[in-house]
């Protein structure tokens, strides 16, 4: 296609569902680029000459670190996102939040009486500042590997790649783009929620930029995530001289610990403490106590009633006092039966020579609160590859083009429709 040409409007829809099935490999073209003459070749032939230059980005973007609630470092790294992502033709806006900046980028697409596209990201890590004077970016063995480059530099880069690729072929995208950048999700996204909910009116798909499964399907549901603070308050006492003056509110968070494990025997709820701390000396009774619970739900009814139990927890012993905090929450996605949107970017990745599928994912992520209204929703667009949160988080350099591809033509190709009227 020349880089001035104009690809025409997307196809009427039919009064059904327009099916998009393809059997993974197979040569059926996706929707729409039938319509694009040539456009699934120079997609693929494309990304391949930006390989390289994504690879760099995205070693780039590791090289600057940016751990989670460290405001000045991710800001750092969202000045960096917002003048790639508007070399490619972005409208971009911060917005400001106690962690640091989120980003939202805009691009107007060929049709703007379509409803938009939503891709989410975040630009923070789990990794703390400093961690790369020890465990450096590098490249060996086929892989990209160091902190934060799958979990979710590369995704970014990717991206920006997608858009970079359009941009030199001449092309928009079909419809109206929006892209949202948290800076909180590795900690829940306790204000970048905020964020993401604003965009989800009117999105006709929303994808995110996660890795996908290790061998490369994407993530058509997860489950719900809630982070929990217990705080106990007792009465401090001398532990030799007065106990019975005091009330150890170590000793009440270990009774309410022991009996909140029973939660974990609920079907579909999932419960891990994280993190415990109280007490100050070993001679006085221990005056505030505290525990981080994170619990995974694999439906709603599960996270309903778990977190309903956990709100009215009563202490145990006369003079101490039980507190729930509830430090961040994302509802459950449940699997979407059909899933049109993931026939349909099979059908694509085939007319592009790839197979794609499509499985659950344990882990939550802001692609939850897309997924719980029932929106179109598929995440797992990011790199491929392995090790997220650990010290072999890397990314495998051979399944980059193929993932611009597939992200550019997305951007490209006019969706089927997707819901009912």
């Amino acid at each position: 296609m020349s880089p001035n040409a104009t690809a025409p409007a997307a196809p009427t829809e039919s009064a059904g569902e327009p099916d998009t099935t393809s059997a993974p490999g197979g040569d059926d073209p996706a929707p729409g680029t039938e319509a694009l003459p040539g456009l699934s070749g120079t997609l693929a032939a494309r990304a391949r000459t930006m390989e390289g230059k994504v690879r760099r980005r995205c070693a780039e973007l590791a090289r600057i670190e940016s751990p989670s609630g460290d405001a000045s470092r991710l800001d750092q790294l969202a000045d960096e996102l917002a003048a790639g992502y508007r070399a490619t033709g972005a409208e971009v806006r911060r917005e400001p939040g106690p962690a640091g900046d989120h980003l939202l980028m805009q691009w107007p697409g060929q049709d703007e009486s379509l409803p938009h596209l939503l891709f989410v990201g975040h630009h923070d890590t789990v990794w703390p500042a400093g961690t790369l004077a020890d465990w450096p970016v590098t490249e060996h063995d086929g892989m990209l590997c160091g902190p934060g480059v799958l979990d979710m530099k590369a995704g970014l880069a990717l991206l920006e790649g997608a858009f970079s690729m359009l941009a030199d072929l001449g092309l928009r995208p079909h419809h109206p783009v929006r892209v949202v950048v948290t800076a909180d999700e590795e900690i829940g996204s306790p204000d970048g929620r905020r964020v993401v909910e604003r965009q989800l009116p009117g999105a006709a798909a929303v994808f995110g930029l996660e890795p996908p499964h290790e061998d490369g399907r994407l993530k058509t549901a997860r489950r719900g995530s809630t982070r929990v603070k217990l705080t106990v308050t007792g009465h401090e006492a001398h532990a030799g001289n007065h106990p019975e003056d005091g009330t150890s509110a170590v000793d009440e968070l270990v009774d309410q610990l022991v009996a909140v494990r029973g939660l974990a025997c609920q079907p579909g709820t999932e419960l891990n403490t994280g993190r415990i701390r109280g007490g100050t000396r070993a001679n006085v009774v221990a005056g505030q106590a505290e525990a981080e619970l994170g619990l995974r739900f694999s439906t709603p009814e599960a996270q309903r009633s778990t977190l309903d139990t956990l709100a009215h927890l009563t202490a145990l012993r006369p003079g101490a006092l039980v507190h729930t905090e509830v430090l961040s929450s994302r509802p459950a996605w449940p699997e979407r039966e059909g899933n049109p949107l993931l026939r349909h970017v099979r059908s694509l990745a085939a007319a592009l020579g790839q197979q794609v599928d499509g499985a659950p994912a344990g882990g939550a992520g802001d692609t939850n609160l897309a997924g719980a209204r029932g929106l179109p929703t598929l995440d797992g667009l990011g790199a491929v590859g392995a090790g997220p949160h650990a010290r072999d988080e890397h990314i495998a350099l051979d399944q980059l083009a193929p993932r611009i591809a597939l992200l550019a033509g997305l951007l490209a190709v006019p969706l089927p429709r997707l819901r009912s009227r």
